[in-house]
């Protein structure tokens, strides 16, 4: 089983690129699970045609101990296991619990075990790394970590942020830094940005996802964009960092 998780700033496109990686490696046969970190539980909502599946939360709160399984991880698009964390009411709860809240529920319904997933993607915010939002770096769920920037200066604050924490818990045995994934803004020397970040950190850039409309055009369709723009710049680009991760994978189980 491959486990990477996907951080970055809030609106950086890392939930796109994630979903849009989920379809990459279904498209490669491997059983994918992705599980949305985010208090506004909308990671997966293109691989539901735009339809929002109940978080972990809702349901916990719902059907406290009579909740199972499917009410938790739903199929989506290719098969794509789906399943969101979700959070308390802004203002009233703190977003870090609720996902170690989840992840505890899904560990108890032995999701992994009964879903034998290939890949499990975790979709993390990541504009403060601290409690539960730290989990899938410090509690062993992931092995490695990407992150998802572009050349604003707010994105590569956020992305240096991300990296020093993974490197605080690496002595661990935890969650290493498996690379950048650039989401370009098209930004003056963003490249050249990233790649100063790079140094920085002591890591490559992994992808450099194009600025496509494509993007947005699927999101109207409210479809993931390797299904509506197979053919698209940013759809080889995403192919290309699927297949670059898994050969990533290889050599850190090895």
């Amino acid at each position: 089983m491959y486990r990477f998780a996907i951080y970055g700033k809030g609106g950086i496109g890392k939930s796109t690129t994630c979903a849009s990686l989920s379809c990459a490696f279904a498209e490669m046969g491997y059983k994918v699970l992705q599980v949305g970190c985010d208090p506004k539980a909308d990671s997966t909502l293109y691989l539901h045609s735009g339809e929002r599946i109940g978080s972990i939360l809702e349901i916990l709160k719902k059907k406290k101990d009579d909740a199972e399984l499917e009410d938790l991880v739903h199929s989506g698009y290719k098969g794509i296991y789906c399943a969101e964390c979700g959070g308390p009411t802004p203002g009233l709860g703190c977003a870090g619990r609720g996902i170690g809240a989840a992840f505890e529920a899904l560990e108890e319904h032995c999701a992994f075990d009964l879903l034998e997933p290939d890949i499990v993607l975790y979709d993390v915010l990541g504009d403060v790394v601290c409690g539960g939002f730290a989990m899938p770096i410090r509690e062993g769920y992931a092995d490695q970590v990407y992150i998802v920037t572009s050349g604003e200066n707010m994105a590569i604050y956020a992305a240096a942020n991300i990296a020093v924490a993974v490197e605080n818990f690496r002595e661990r045995g935890y969650a290493t830094l498996g690379g950048v994934i650039l989401n370009r803004r098209n930004v003056p020397d963003e490249r050249e940005k990233v790649e100063t970040l790079c140094r920085d950190i002591h890591t490559e850039i992994a992808a450099d996802l194009p600025r496509d409309a494509c993007v947005s055009a699927a999101e109207v369709e409210k479809r993931p964009v390797l299904e509506a723009y197979p053919d698209s710049a940013y759809a080889k680009a995403i192919r290309s960092l699927a297949a670059r991760m898994i050969r990533n994978g290889v050599d850190h189980h090895e």
